[in-house]
């Protein structure tokens, strides 16, 4: 039945991107400098013992950094409405489109709730998928962080 406004009105998109935070557990040897393995079964019992501290070494997006940024970038024309899926693996995350905002939010990713109107920044519980829609108004860089 697609995409409903707070009132029931459909809800149109031109784009639709994923974008996937992830964390990294690299290990690091006794200088404090990232291990290198030969393959992900030698590195296996180093990396499990770095995710029990829960303290990730790097949190990506889609999967490595810069993914986003130059030939990754996530483009629209002005006037073009994207929808943007976030998942997170682990932890809350709280995004933002520096130059723009949440035209409508479904911050836990449940399309029968309502989704919420004009948010700067949106709350995503860990281990969830939330939705953003945006209507770009003008040419320009925009910053998704």
């Amino acid at each position: 039945d697609g995409l409903k406004d707070s009132a029931g009105n459909s809800l149109h998109y031109d784009r639709v991107y994923t974008i996937g935070e992830f964390d990294l557990y690299i290990p690091r040897d006794e200088k404090g400098n990232f291990k290198k393995y030969g393959s992900s079964a030698e590195s296996y019992g180093d990396t499990t013992e770095v995710m029990r501290g829960l303290i990730p070494s790097h949190i990506v997006f889609n999967g490595k950094k810069g993914a986003l940024t130059g030939a990754g970038a996530l483009t629209a024309k002005v006037g073009e409405t994207v929808l943007f899926i976030h998942s997170t693996a682990n932890r809350d995350t709280r995004p933002h489109l520096i130059g723009g905002h949440g035209d409508y939010v479904w911050a836990t990713g449940k399309f029968i709730n309502k989704p919420e109107r004009n948010l700067e920044t949106w709350f995503i519980p860990g281990g969830t998928a939330g939705v953003m829609m945006y209507t770009f108004k003008q040419p320009g860089v925009y910053a998704y962080v």
